[in-house]
């Protein structure tokens, strides 16, 4: 950044540099054609002498002011200008490590299945079957990080129409059986509420939502979708222990997860990314509950809707 600095003020300098002297010898030119009989004589080369030495000395002092005006806004704009890379550079920093942390667990398992099933080739199909298991982990798992590698940005999105009631209506269904074989009751409760969104991410949020849910539900489980103002306002509750208050501020973070926990850890961070990427937001308004926010689009069905309720 210092050198980026330092390239743009020495530009300048030479710049300015070249000016200033252009300016100093063009009013000299000039002093001389105004008091050309004046300079034969020695008082009158003193004082033309003198007068340069003050012109002298003011664009020295112009250029030096100049110089700290332009150096200070040099480091600005540079700053500026690293900014964005430097913030990728984290990302991918941040994302090396991640990946190397967290794929060392499905990786060893492998390994070390295939290396017993190698001596007892009876166990070879269950070993096969774990390994696509763990195979399978691994993948969803730098699929998850290389989301959250990148910023969380409209431009990252294939956007289109989606009602988001229907998305949480459908999630719930995907849900159903895991919530019956669990004695979970699900419940919910959906106003068509249509979003300028990307349909494959708002599924990821709900069904991330929903395995949050229902990994700490006791026995029930509640989706709702709501228009509110110029929002569509997704709520998910469980009716388990909560999040620690020890932990809510940084639940979003990833790999942020209780002790009680199985899940990796990034499930609710995809989540925030998800929201902020649509312009929204989400949130934890009671120990249990998440409540996200996602404008609504410029639709007539919106329009509709708004005027029903």
């Amino acid at each position: 950044m210092l050198r980026l600095a330092g390239s743009y003020l020495a530009v300048f300098l030479a710049v300015i540099g070249a000016l200033s002297v252009l300016a100093y010898v063009l009013v000299a030119a000039n002093f001389r054609s105004m008091l050309g009989p004046a300079l034969d004589t020695p008082e009158g080369a003193a004082a033309i002498a003198s007068s340069l030495r003050k012109v002298a000395g003011s664009i020295l002092l112009l250029d030096a002011a100049l110089a700290v005006a332009v150096g200070a806004a040099s480091y600005a704009l540079a700053r500026a200008a690293v900014r964005p890379l430097v913030r990728a550079r984290e990302r991918e920093a941040q994302f090396a490590a991640d990946a190397a942390h967290e794929l060392r667990t499905p990786l060893t398992v492998i390994a070390s299945v295939a290396q017993a099933a190698a001596g007892d080739p009876p166990a070879a199909p269950r070993a096969l079957e774990t390994i696509r298991e763990r195979a399978l982990e691994a993948s969803a798992l730098i699929g998850d990080l290389l989301t959250l590698a990148r910023s969380p940005s409209a431009r990252n999105l294939a956007r289109e129409p989606v009602d988001v009631a229907a998305l949480a209506a459908r999630e719930a269904r995907d849900h159903e059986t895991e919530a019956e074989a669990r004695g979970i009751a699900l419940s919910v409760d959906a106003q068509p509420a249509i979003v300028d969104g990307d349909e494959r991410r708002l599924r990821q949020l709900l069904r991330n939502l929903l395995d949050n849910a229902l990994r700490h539900a006791r026995a029930s489980v509640s989706v709702s979708v709501a228009v509110a103002g110029r929002d569509a306002v997704v709520a998910v509750a469980d009716d388990g222990p909560g999040v620690p208050p020890e932990m809510t501020g940084r639940i979003f973070e990833r790999f942020a997860k209780g002790a009680s926990s199985d899940g990796s850890g990034l499930g609710l961070a995809i989540c925030r990314w998800v929201a902020r990427s649509h312009g929204g937001e989400i949130r934890l308004e009671a120990p249990s509950r998440f409540v996200v926010r996602l404008p609504l689009g410029n639709y007539p069905a919106v329009e509709r809707v708004e005027r029903e309720a």
